[in-house]
């Protein structure tokens, strides 16, 4: 990302995305589609890294959080959509029930690459590799063409330089000396945090539902209705990232994690568990809201 920029990164990687769905959806083995998962997860990862620089460099600072956030959103409504295309083809005794979901996002892959040429490249890229006419040219890209884009290129130009003065002689060891090692424990607490509340599991909610002792039909409706929640979870937390900044949230969001995630494995240990029905659609419901507060912190 770094040497090729933001866009021309996240153009290749489409293209690889498109490239191991065929694997997935060719697959007739376990090992064969585990390679495809794998390989699929791998690219998947670098969409973390590129969309929120290149929508931080690429918005203007009022709509910063409300795009960065909106990655977020992207994730969530992606796997709504995953989650009504396999309910449709639950129903399925061919390997239409799992191939179907699999060719289901070559849609997207075509969406973003019909896209994908008209999309600037980020500004701060290109003035950093010293390309000053096209870093201009992205700018008058971005914005209207009442504004005078040569006062933010002096700041930019400016900034950029002042940053390469700070980060002259500096190491990556650098980051855990005294004088930065809070903020670099926090950026990785952040991080980490997102992927040890479990979040990253949904796509194994329906099962999950399941084995709580929902039906098949009610886990599949349950795991589209608790994606919902969570896409209007995203969308409040544009209005409570103005209101009350990212850090209350982020910490509210999360202490309602732990006491939501605690009230689910203390009703996971009720004897007789799996034969009270009551407890079970308790279980499914705290997993609804558990979903809104992930969301709420995933957007701060």
């Amino acid at each position: 990302m770094e040497k090729y920029g933001r866009k021309k990164t996240f153009g290749a990687c489409v293209i690889l995305t498109a490239a191991f769905i065929f694997i997935q959806f060719f697959a007739r083995t376990l090992p064969v589609l585990l390679v495809g998962e794998l390989l699929g997860g791998l690219v998947l990862g670098t969409y973390a890294t590129i969309a929120p620089t290149y929508a931080s460099e690429a918005s203007p600072i009022a709509l910063r959080g409300v795009l960065t956030s909106y990655i977020n959103l992207s994730f969530v409504m992606g796997q709504l959509i995953a989650n009504g295309v396999i309910a449709g083809t639950s129903q399925l005794s061919d390997h239409w029930a799992y191939s179907g979901p699999f060719a289901s996002q070559w849609i997207w892959c075509l969406v973003i690459l019909v896209g994908w040429p008209f999309a600037p490249e980020s500004p701060w890229f290109l003035i950093r590799k010293g390309r000053f006419d096209e870093a201009e040219n992205a700018l008058r890209h971005l914005a209207s063409k009442k504004v005078d884009v040569k006062p933010a290129m002096a700041m930019m130009i400016e900034t950029d330089r002042l940053e390469q003065e700070l980060e002259a002689g500096t190491t990556y060891f650098d980051c855990f000396q005294k004088i930065n090692r809070r903020r670099t424990e926090i950026a990785m607490g952040v991080y980490s945090i997102q992927v040890i509340s479990g979040i990253y599991l949904v796509g194994y909610a329906t099962y999950f539902f399941t084995l709580a002792g929902l039906p098949t039909d009610k886990a599949f409706d349950m795991s589209i209705g608790f994606l919902a929640l969570g896409f209007v979870g995203t969308l409040c937390s544009w209005v409570l990232l103005q209101k009350f900044g990212r850090r209350t949230i982020y910490n509210t969001g999360l202490a309602a994690l732990v006491v939501l995630l605690l009230v689910i494995g203390i009703l996971d240990c009720v004897p007789g568990y799996t034969e009270n029905a009551p407890l079970i659609w308790s279980d499914a419901t705290r997993n609804f809201e558990n979903e809104q507060n992930a969301d709420l912190v995933l957007c701060s």
